[in-house]
């Protein structure tokens, strides 16, 4: 069974921050992972440092509707000779061909061939929190019996110990998503779940 691992960090920022990216980087290492799937790439930094801890004929499929933000990061990846190790998908057709699901799915879609089920070692979710259930259902399939899976912000930056009208509107979509996702994911007895809060010292 996949092990589940839920972040939540309150950041200013919308990467990864380089605590968490270490705790990562000692999950890859726990499951020896080779071959990952990250959605949600921003500018490339917990892409980079999956590079940096899977070995050298490891391979990381990202998956990002915005390619902008990661030309950002790309050439530290290059520069640190470990872009071969990625293969970024970026498909503008995402909301064309997907769009009950809105974004993403295309490519996720063609990843999720036979050969690829169960064949990753690792993932990691950091995309539109409505979707979070959408992915999960893809990467149950995506990774292998004994993978983790780790999804970012799965506290919403704290808004699901909220009453509703406490919460601002825009981010209600997103909290009751989240607290529904939570719900899902804690009531599965397939999986191992474990949530941490991250909170970044001032």
């Amino acid at each position: 069974m996949p092990f589940m691992v839920g972040l939540c960090m309150s950041l200013a920022y919308f990467g990864t921050s380089p605590d968490a990216g270490q705790l990562i980087a000692m999950f890859l290492k726990i499951v020896n992972a080779k071959k990952t799937i990250e959605i949600g790439v921003f500018t490339g930094y917990s892409l980079l440092l999956t590079a940096l801890t899977i070995p050298d004929d490891g391979k990381i499929t990202a998956i990002d509707v915005d390619r902008t933000k990661y030309e950002i990061g790309l050439p530290i990846i290059q520069k640190a000779g470990l872009s071969t190790k990625l293969t970024l998908s970026s498909h503008e057709l995402y909301q064309f061909l997907m769009n009950c699901y809105k974004i993403m799915f295309y490519s996720i879609y063609v990843t999720l061939q036979p050969k690829n089920e169960g064949s990753f070692d690792f993932a990691f979710v950091d995309a539109d929190k409505v979707n979070y259930w959408n992915y999960h259902e893809r990467m149950m399939r995506l990774v292998k019996v004994g993978g983790i899976i780790i999804y970012d912000n799965t506290l919403w930056g704290g808004y699901v110990a909220l009453p509703e009208e406490d919460v601002p509107e825009k981010k209600r979509a997103g909290r009751q998503s989240t607290i529904e996702f939570n719900n899902s994911i804690s009531a599965d007895l397939v999986l191992k779940y474990l949530m941490l809060q991250w909170v970044m010292a001032s």
